[in-house]
């Protein structure tokens, strides 16, 4: 079995609700989707997917244990100091399933998603689950050991860099203020995120905002 991940970044979606005086922050949209090739080139069969969602949704949806990470860890774990939010709902809808997760803005992970979408980075989910592979007519088809970890971490879309780049630029009192210093950590956030590797892209994001907010009063 290996530790398999996939990104959706187009069908999700920012709402908020408000509870008792509160506003509450979610994504909603596609968490995982079924009889398609995906971007990764690989196949879920509607009827592994049917089941892991139905077992994921009564051990962990229906007890409130269903959470996720900003970015991606390197293994199957739920890091408990990484969560930033919590999977509240995960229905089928056709061949999709469609997700709702608050985000845990008292958590470090999740006061940091909110200040990502704040910033106007567009920010997508990526399932993570432990399973085996089967090629078949130029496609790798998820066998029937597939189990979720996580319906759903969050992740930095790929176009994301430029709007968060521009939303750190826009901050100009916190840029100019102490002068030059500052102006060359913003430049060297820019730089790192422009330069990185597809497969480090989120990493370097979410770090770099990560040290963009332990400087700056939120």
């Amino acid at each position: 079995m290996k530790l398999i991940t996939e990104g959706n970044f187009e069908h999700v979606q920012i709402l908020t609700e408000e509870s008792e005086g509160k506003k509450n922050l979610y994504i909603e949209g596609v968490f995982l989707q079924s009889e398609i090739k995906n971007r990764n080139g690989r196949i879920y069969p509607l009827s592994v997917l049917e089941r892991e969602v139905d077992r994921y949704n009564e051990e962990y949806v229906k007890s409130g244990r269903a959470v996720g990470e900003l970015g991606h860890p390197d293994g199957p774990t739920i890091n408990l100091h990484l969560i930033s939010h919590k999977i509240t709902s995960l229905r089928k809808e056709g061949n999709n399933f469609i997700g709702k997760a608050k985000i845990l803005e008292s958590m470090p992970q999740g006061a940091l998603a909110k200040n990502l979408i704040n910033e106007g980075v567009k920010l997508g989910v990526s399932s993570r689950g432990m399973g085996s592979l089967e090629e078949k007519n130029g496609a790798n088809y998820v066998r029937d050991d597939f189990m979720l970890a996580t319906a759903a971490d969050i992740v930095a879309d790929p176009s994301a860099p430029d709007a968060f780049v521009n939303g750190i630029m826009e901050g100009k009192e916190w840029v100019w203020e102490g002068g030059i210093l500052k102006e060359r950590h913003i430049s060297e956030m820019k730089r790192s995120i422009d330069t990185a590797p597809s497969h480090e892209l989120q990493e370097r994001i979410v770090k770099a905002f990560e040290a963009y907010v332990s400087n700056k009063l939120i």
